[in-house]
């Protein structure tokens, strides 16, 4: 991997937000009957829209799903550092609190290549070569999407397990061939060990054949997965594709976006308990302590239903406005409109037969204009504006009066994974010589 900074913007220090190098002719774009910002700005041609009152002066990351490269962009759309790697993403990378990468690639001759595939993670120095490097891609296993740094220094990884057709059969599959639920695995980098794993597969509820294993009434049983939710051909029925880690809780955030919800799960186990359906600090074992999004999906037909095919469960910390609730981004396959929700999440979490056990929407957006079937995200900034990432688009920023101060196309070939947020004055910016 190179780091490649943009060197125009080298010479213009660190007036991030307030001026830029490009000589073009872009002006501030300013709300209706309001005066315009007096100090000149020049926006790159990529900017649609920029209320420089309104606007949080931070950083965006931006994360090219399946590509050799990311950025960081600034709010007057100045690329001010490009990142660029051996290896295509495989979708996720962020920027660690001591300046290093941590990311998804793609791994050469992979067996299993459904959307979002990676096969490899890696942690990279701010000079670009590679502190550490662990892969799972073969017939069987494949890291893919999304991948957590955990405050003990693990990594916790998103696996797509293959099941052989007549085993998940035996299991009470009604899927044509061979399955591929999720798995999580918690690495140890120093010793490339696993020390904690999960495994949706020992969870399984089916009422589609009584003399089978696992055989129960899925209503009944909120906490077990309906295996044959989803059938599908190529055998990719849960299709999860993002982690979130909430410490205070010791609970794991799991985006499922074929079954258009997120799923809670007790971290606490250790791994004997986590293949069980007691022990942890919920006493579900590795049961779901929790789900929302889609009470369909465990054939509740009470609740509505807001999670279709949803990306990113990002649980607001680090005393941003709304702590404790969490972003979701809401793709919206079905009615071809995209939502970002901010969702409240329940204490204690409560997930009981043929009751509404959804979370409260605390605010939302939605926004005609805002579609993309895939990807995608939402950030809190930490002036309270909303940061979200349409994958097929670019990046716009909202008010929490949904007022639209920043738009950023990113152009017809854009596929962006997320957009994560870094404020101007952390030192990890400045680590990149910025």
């Amino acid at each position: 991997m190179k780091i490649t900074p943009t060197l125009k913007y080298v010479a213009c220090a660190l007036l991030l937000a307030l001026a830029s190098c490009n000589d073009d002719d872009s002006v501030i774009i300013t709300p209706e009957g309001e005066t315009p910002n007096p100090t000149p700005v020049t926006l790159a041609p990529e900017v649609e829209v920029y209320d420089a009152d309104k606007v949080h002066n931070n950083l965006t990351l931006a994360v090219n799903a399946g590509k050799n490269s990311a950025f960081l962009v600034n709010k007057t759309g100045q690329k001010v550092h490009e990142f660029t790697f051996d290896e295509p993403l495989g979708n996720d990378l962020e920027i660690l609190p001591n300046g290093k990468l941590l990311g998804i690639f793609k791994a050469p001759n992979a067996q299993i290549e459904f959307g979002g595939y990676g096969g490899i993670v890696k942690i990279l120095n701010i000079n670009g070569t590679v502190e550490w490097e662990y892969t799972l891609s073969n017939e069987n296993f494949v890291l893919h999407h999304d991948v957590e740094m955990l405050p003990n220094g693990n990594v916790l990884l998103l696996v797509w397990e293959r099941i052989p057709e007549a085993e998940a059969a035996a299991q009470g599959s009604s899927n044509p061939g061979d399955i591929y639920p999720e798995t999580l695995m918690e690495i140890n980098p120093e010793t490339n060990a696993v020390v904690w794993q999960w495994r949706s597969y020992d969870h399984i509820v089916q009422d589609y054949n009584a003399s089978l294993t696992n055989y129960g009434i899925v209503a009944d049983n909120p906490h077990k997965i309906n295996v044959n939710y989803n059938p599908i051909a190529n055998g990719d029925i849960m299709h999860a594709n993002g982690l979130d880690y909430d410490e205070n809780k010791d609970i794991i955030y799991l985006s499922v976006n074929f079954y258009s919800e997120v799923w809670v799960i007790d971290h606490s186990t250790t791994t004997a308990e986590a293949a069980t359906g007691a022990g942890g600090n919920y006493g579900k074992g590795g049961d779901l302590v929790y789900r929302f999004g889609n009470p369909r999906a465990y054939d509740n037909m009470m609740g509505e239903v807001r999670g279709d095919r949803n990306h990113y469960p990002n649980l607001l910390e680090n005393g941003v406005q709304g702590e404790g609730n969490m972003l979701l981004y809401v793709n919206g396959f079905d009615e071809g409109v995209s939502t970002v929700y901010e969702l409240e999440m329940p204490t204690p979490f409560s997930l009981m037969p043929n009751t509404d056990n959804e979370p409260n929407v605390v605010w939302f957006y939605k926004n005609d204009d805002i579609f993309s079937s895939k990807i995608s995200g939402a950030e809190r900034l930490d002036n309270g504006n909303t940061l979200i990432c349409e994958g097929d688009f670019g990046f716009w920023e909202v008010t929490p009066e949904k007022e639209l101060v920043w738009k950023y196309n990113g152009g017809e070939s854009s596929f962006f994974w997320r957009a994560y947020d870094y404020e101007v004055d952390d030192p990890v910016v400045a680590s990149f010589g910025l």
